[in-house]
């Protein structure tokens, strides 16, 4: 609890603008491309935080530095591109065929814009304080607009200016999946000022603690792919702005029906494919953790959109097709933490447990929230990342992990906890100074005239006939 407390101090020294203080280098702290100098090429990102004690001891002079692998190297390119699908098209439409048809082009354009700005807070200071040399809670300087990274640096067997961009994709669509809280009623400019700060105060600092040698990797937390990175972390910052925001207007009294579930289909099928990439490429290798993490995640999908339909047609008579698409999405969510640490069976269980238990969170807690969450990113992904995280202490294998299987599953289960709770106060907290900040100097939700006409006409001057 201590070291969550002292990670909330860090909300004063990121909004006042100083890093100063983060480039005084606690040494336990390394780079990625230093903290995989004895890895194998089944090395993941979730390793990367916990390689460099181990390195100290094991290395003997007659182990080979690490060499460039061509087949490695050419499954994070594949991998890359599969993570972007997944904002641009794949969120976007997702999203945009579950609003009014008077928002669909300002919802769509959050995906869209997301990657835009991402992709530049990400290279010019949020990659250094994610995965730059520093201390305990966050990165140094010394890789700003990525000074230093040569075409020739390696991260394990792949180039390091390749996970840059690699990590990128998994920035941004974090960023992306916020936007399902806050869709139909937030004023554009303000979100552009919300996600550039967010991107770098929120989810830089929160990635060092797991993958960038920070105090959550240290500790041991499991997370193969996201669990508390992406997925909880998102879907908090989106409840907070959704209770931030207020209600759209007529909730409750007036239809707020999907205009075209047809796009919100083919957005999840994008979405379940480009999957493969975001949990695939975290083996950060063309092996077999890659391929085991394809299949788990297939299984996990697959099981929690089953899941979800029965269990929709047992509460309400009717099993739908937006149902299977959200099961599948929360199937996708529950596995990432443990798409590098769980056997098939164990794939299985997370899956028809997560798909119950979103679909809970879309609906009984959905209502005891109070919040107008309005295309459910927290009900899916905070609630389901959650479930993942802890359920990675349970399920985490050692026919998969070997040696590395945690020895006290009630001990990993705390560190889980840890991690989950940590990622939740800050997370909430920035958020909320964040969003407070911007209302105070510009206001963050429309007129009410304008949310009338819709985000379409209102903020964009353009609207689909």
């Amino acid at each position: 609890m201590k070291k969550m407390l002292i990670a909330l101090s860090l909300s004063g020294a990121l909004l006042g603008g100083s890093v100063a203080w983060a480039e005084e280098a606690v040494t336990a702290a390394s780079t990625p491309a230093e903290n995989v100098a004895v890895a194998d090429t089944s090395t993941t990102n979730s390793e990367l935080a916990a390689a460099t004690a181990p390195a100290e001891q094991t290395a003997t002079p007659a182990e080979e530095e690490p060499k460039l692998d061509t087949g490695d190297t050419s499954w994070i390119l594949v991998s890359t591109a599969l993570v972007l699908l997944m904002t641009i098209p794949g969120l976007a439409l997702f999203y945009g065929g579950m609003v009014r048809k008077k928002n669909v082009l300002g919802t769509m354009a959050h995906s869209f814009v997301a990657a835009a700005i991402v992709s530049i807070t990400w290279v010019v200071i949020g990659y250094t304080l994610a995965f730059g040399s520093g201390n305990a809670f966050i990165g140094n300087l010394d890789k700003i607009m990525l000074s230093g990274i040569s075409p020739d640096a390696l991260t394990g067997t792949i180039p390091e200016i390749l996970f840059v961009i690699f990590q990128m994709t998994f920035a941004i669509i974090t960023v992306a999946i916020i936007t399902g809280s806050i869709a139909e009623r937030m004023k554009f400019g303000a979100f552009v000022a919300f996600i550039t700060i967010w991107s770098v105060v929120v989810y830089a600092p929160i990635t060092h603690w797991v993958w960038g040698g920070g105090w959550l990797g240290n500790d041991g937390a499991l997370d193969f792919a996201g669990g508390t990175v992406v997925h909880i972390n998102s879907g908090v910052a989106g409840l907070v702005a959704a209770y931030m925001l207020g209600k759209r207007m007529g909730l409750g009294r007036e239809s707020m029906a999907p205009h075209n579930l047809t796009l919100t289909v083919i957005g999840a099928s994008l979405i379940w494919v480009g999957w493969f990439g975001f949990n695939g490429g975290s083996a950060l290798g063309a092996n077999g953790s890659a391929g085991y993490a394809l299949v788990v995640t297939q299984v996990a999908a697959a099981a929690a959109a089953i899941a979800w339909l029965i269990t929709e047609k047992v509460v309400r008579g009717k099993a739908s097709v937006l149902g299977g698409a959200s099961g599948a999405v929360a199937g996708l969510v529950v596995i990432t933490p443990a798409a590098g640490f769980v056997t098939v069976g164990g794939a299985l269980a997370m899956g028809l447990i997560g798909g119950v238990v979103c679909f809970w969170g879309i609906t009984a807690l959905k209502r005891a929230l109070k919040a107008d969450d309005s295309l459910d990113a927290f009900g899916l992904h905070g609630v389901g990342g959650i479930v993942g995280a802890i359920l990675t202490a349970v399920f985490a294998s050692e026919f998969i992990m070997g040696d590395k299987v945690p020895t006290n599953m009630l001990h990993q289960l705390w560190v889980q906890l840890e991690g989950v709770l940590a990622t939740i106060a800050y997370s909430a907290v920035l958020t909320f100074i964040i969003l407070k900040v911007i209302d105070l100097v510009i206001g963050i939700r429309v007129a009410n005239d304008d949310e009338r006409m819709g985000l379409d006409l209102s903020q964009h001057g353009e609207r689909v006939e």
